[in-house]
């Protein structure tokens, strides 16, 4: 009777921080719709999402730009983390040594917790230089190395880390008795780690790469060190852009006092958590779809 009673308690005191993580969302959606009122009272929505003129002292407010820099960025990103994080992973989980992963385990961990204003200044000091006097002249092209591929780059880094530690885990997390009845049954390790392991780890690794994706999409202050801040849609990776993040961090504070701008950078931030939730339950759906397919 006694455990029951304890039971209950302890049941209906972790429902009450579970249910403020739920109702955090929704009071922040809530607050940034409140906030972005009086823009989209003044505006249309296709206004502000589709037209590409930023205009802010003549009342023009175009997001276009800075969506298109959002998703420059946060793809080039991507699209260079994935690969190396999801080998890395896998390199660590099913065939390195245990003193490399002694050694570089702990290493991604901390890489993992390092300020992105320390990868910002990185970039600055190391990739700027790079992508401006090696990587944009072996293309014949000119740039400042203030662009889409520095803050890709820099994004990239930071991104590698996080889903490397996340999909370690993951894979390490297969059962043992997979990997010996594949290998027993005639299958090498790299067939075993694409075929057992990898299939059987895949909703974890999904899972990792969506925390990637967001942690990338929302990114403000390393890629505002690098990415040039021009509101113009980039053309190619080595066209200034200016993110979503880095125009709100960027303007929010001077701008407070104008009512239609400090409701137009709250609607740029109700964007991109728009965005990111509505990835996450895409996302979820995959994952729920994959489980199925597994099971």
């Amino acid at each position: 009777m006694k455990r029951q009673i304890i039971d209950r308690i302890v049941g209906r005191l972790t429902f009450i921080p579970a249910f403020a993580a739920s109702l955090l969302l929704i009071v922040m959606t809530g607050v940034l719709c409140i906030r972005s009122q009086e823009i989209l009272l003044n505006q249309s929505l296709p206004t502000l999402l589709f037209s590409s003129v930023w205009q802010p002292m003549a009342g023009k407010f175009g997001f276009l730009p800075f969506i298109a820099g959002t998703v420059w960025v946060t793809f080039v990103a991507m699209a260079l983390s994935i690969p190396i994080s999801l080998f890395s992973a896998i390199y660590l989980s099913q065939y390195a040594h245990r003193r490399i992963k002694a050694t570089v385990q702990p290493l991604i961990d901390l890489l993992a917790g390092i300020p992105s204003i320390v990868f910002g200044l990185f970039g600055v000091l190391l990739l700027v230089p790079l992508v401006k006097d090696l990587i944009a002249p072996a293309f014949h092209i000119s740039t400042s190395g203030y662009c889409v591929l520095t803050g890709g780059l820099v994004l990239a880094i930071m991104v590698v880390p996080l889903i490397t530690s996340i999909a370690f885990e993951v894979l390490t997390a297969v059962p043992e008795d997979m990997r010996i009845a594949s290998l027993a049954m005639g299958a090498n390790r790299w067939e075993t780690v694409k075929y057992v392991v990898f299939r059987k780890a895949f909703p974890g690794i999904v899972a990792a790469v969506v925390l990637g994706f967001s942690r990338a999409f929302g990114e403000t202050m390393a890629v505002l060190m690098v990415v040039g801040n021009v509101a113009k849609i980039p053309s190619s990776l080595f066209d200034p852009a200016y993110p979503i993040p880095a125009l709100i961090a960027n303007n929010y504070g001077e701008m407070m006092s104008i009512p239609l701008y400090d409701s137009a950078l709250m609607f740029a931030a109700l964007l991109l958590l728009v965005v990111v939730v509505i990835f996450n339950i895409i996302a979820n759906i995959v994952l729920i779809r994959v489980k199925r397919g597994i099971s």
